[in-house]
């Protein structure tokens, strides 16, 4: 007999990949630079030069048994011990490269950290809106993912309703800032103020309570803001980091887990990762990848583009009628739907092929999400056909 439980996962498939299928079809019909896809977070803009020179130069240079060889279950060294220098640089806290676990992206830091801090039935509370993956990643592993109501108002944690869930049974916290899908960034009030509860339930409940920081685009940050370092907040968090954002890597899979050296049993975290690899079948990113980004761990790519096209979709939307909680960084927006029923909305949308996502596989229902990584002249195009579809569909909407 196969698996159920993957069986049934073929009926839910992502929204999102659903929707960027269409766009995909609909551009071999009318070619794809006429097809305003929104749909999909993939990362637009090139790689630092400075990250291929040094991994070409790797290739030409370096022994070839070193770069393609098997690495430590734990990962290289010397990436663990550059990128334990960086944060400590950047950041101000004191990681070793004990603290470091190397990873294939985000999503395998998180995969790793949720298995290190939970036993099968354990909750992990989130907050809406989230990324709709963390049901597969938090539920297959054993422990059960329990979301928080959203504040439509600030996109901030709702802790009214934080407090009312939060009970002996949650191992652990996931939070997202910046924040796919609503762009906010937690504030170091918001950050300050979820510390203090996790510590007082903490200690109500006599047990450790871990925050799980998912930080892909830590480093996507609009209007000079602030984007707090999560792990300085709070002593039980594990950050989870990956390189695809912020060096326009997402296909490499790069990534790793930063153990907080305050939290407890740090020493014992990153040895429990290798063998957590052993049974989700999965072992450290190649050499060549983390001997290439090693050298290159402080630099970004241009992502001024991200902020540009923010304020374009910004100011047309609000200009069009929509409610929307200004990004403070990434490259998604998350308005408030012209309907009800986002997927109808989105469904509309369609025939002026405007790609969108609705909302409700991100925990909040009426929205939608639009991942506007591409390139600034197809995003000043796309608004003529936002305002004909709002006017056209809509034509009450300018009027509020």
């Amino acid at each position: 007999m196969i698996a159920k439980n993957y069986k049934d996962m073929l009926q839910a498939k992502s929204v999102i990949r659903e929707f960027s299928e269409y766009a995909t079809k609909r551009g071999q019909e009318i070619g794809y630079e006429n097809v305003f896809d929104y749909s999909l977070g993939n990362p637009s803009v090139p790689v630092p030069d400075t990250y291929t020179e040094n991994t070409i130069r790797l290739l030409q240079n370096e022994n070839p048994g070193s770069l393609h060889g098997y690495s430590p279950s734990t990962g290289l060294l010397s990436f663990r011990q550059k990128v334990a220098d960086s944060l400590n640089r950047r950041f101000g806290m004191n990681y070793t490269a004990d603290h470091i676990f190397p990873t294939s992206g985000a999503a395998g830091a998180l995969a790793h950290a949720i298995r290190c801090v939970t036993e099968p039935g354990d909750e992990i509370l989130t907050f809406a809106p989230f990324f709709p993956e963390y049901n597969p990643y938090v539920n297959l592993s054993g422990a059960g993912l329990k979301v928080v109501p959203a504040d439509t108002q600030t996109f901030q944690i709702n802790f009214e309703k934080l407090e009312e869930m939060l009970t002996e049974k949650t191992a652990a916290v996931l939070v997202n800032t910046p924040n796919n899908p609503s762009g906010i960034v937690y504030s170091a009030d918001t950050l300050q103020k979820l510390s203090d509860v996790l510590n007082r339930k903490a200690a109500k409940y006599g047990q450790d309570i871990f925050l799980l920081s998912d930080e892909p685009y830590r480093e996507i940050i609009f209007d000079h803001a602030d984007a707090p370092y999560v792990s300085k907040f709070y002593k039980n968090t594990l950050s989870c980091y990956s390189f695809s954002k912020s060096l326009s890597l997402p296909g490499e899979r790069i990534g790793y887990v930063a153990v907080n050296p305050a939290c407890t049993d740090a020493k014992q975290l990153v040895p429990m990762m290798a063998q957590i690899s052993r049974g989700i079948g999965h072992n450290c990113p190649t050499a060549l990848i983390m001997r290439g980004v090693e050298d290159v761990l402080d630099l970004t790519s241009d992502m001024s583009i991200y902020e540009t096209n923010m304020n374009l979709l910004y100011d047309k939307l609000t200009e069009l009628g929509f409610t929307v909680v200004r990004p403070g960084g990434t490259f998604y927006i998350f308005p408030k739907a012209l309907e009800e029923d986002a997927k109808v909305f989105c469904q509309k949308a369609l025939k002026y092929d405007l790609i969108l996502v609705p909302s409700d596989s991100f925990g909040v229902s009426g929205y939608f999400r639009m991942a506007y990584c591409i390139d600034t002249e197809k995003v000043k195009r796309s608004l003529t056909a936002l305002e004909r579809f709002v006017k056209t569909e809509y034509p009450d909407a300018m009027n509020k």
